[in-house]
């Protein structure tokens, strides 16, 4: 058994062995291939996100996606294999909280458009709605971000891996855009002042 075998079933691999894939993909399991655990670097990475898709799907099958967004450290990571993070009042339509009430496995995927980056973690999940003062732990502070908080959604980690940049297009947010536009006003304004500065001086 491999971790990617979650997701490489045995007619995954079929495919890939009548489209010439396997024997790369097999290579890769022998060699380690997905992690299981939340490593050090992962967890940098996720800190630093500020939005995700939660997938969920019913007993049915019916697949489900759900963005989940916040400030940089709304997704925590409690352990190495457990994540977890305040689930902000919305629509209420508790589509993915029926869906994980009957059928718990789920799947992360996140999307870096600055550094082209993308994140998938399969797992499964579950809602926690009678814990209050853990929640009120995992909001972001009332200064960084405003939202209602309504109950807990805890990830366990069954697999993960990273794709290829290929294809992602680059994509900046607008907080990012405005501390460079800072920064470089900033520094025009310091040379402004050199400039000055050396005009009087100069005799």
């Amino acid at each position: 058994m491999y971790p990617s075998d979650i997701a490489f079933t045995d007619r995954v691999k079929a495919i890939q062995s009548r489209k010439g894939s396997r024997d790369l993909y097999a290579a890769m399991e022998q060699k380690g291939g997905w992690q299981t655990d939340i490593t050090p670097e992962l967890e940098v990475y996720l800190t630093n996100q500020r939005s995700f898709y939660l997938a969920t799907s019913n007993r049915h099958g019916q697949p489900y996606i759900q963005h989940r967004g916040g400030p940089p450290g709304f997704l925590h990571i409690i352990d190495r294999h457990t994540l977890a993070f305040a689930d902000f009042k919305g629509n209420r339509q508790y589509i993915s909280q029926g869906n994980l009430s009957e059928n718990p496995r789920a799947f992360i995927f996140i999307m870096d458009y600055l550094h082209k980056t993308r994140i998938k973690i399969w797992g499964s999940a579950r809602v926690i709605e009678d814990q209050p003062e853990r929640l009120a732990n995992l909001m972001p502070p009332r200064d960084q971000y405003r939202a209602l908080p309504e109950q807990i959604i805890e990830f366990t980690v069954k697999a993960w891996d990273r794709n290829c940049p290929q294809h992602i297009p680059l994509r900046v947010d607008a907080e990012d855009v405005e501390q460079l536009l800072k920064e470089k006003q900033t520094r025009i304004e310091d040379l402004e002042k050199q400039l000055c500065q050396l005009k009087k001086d100069r005799p």
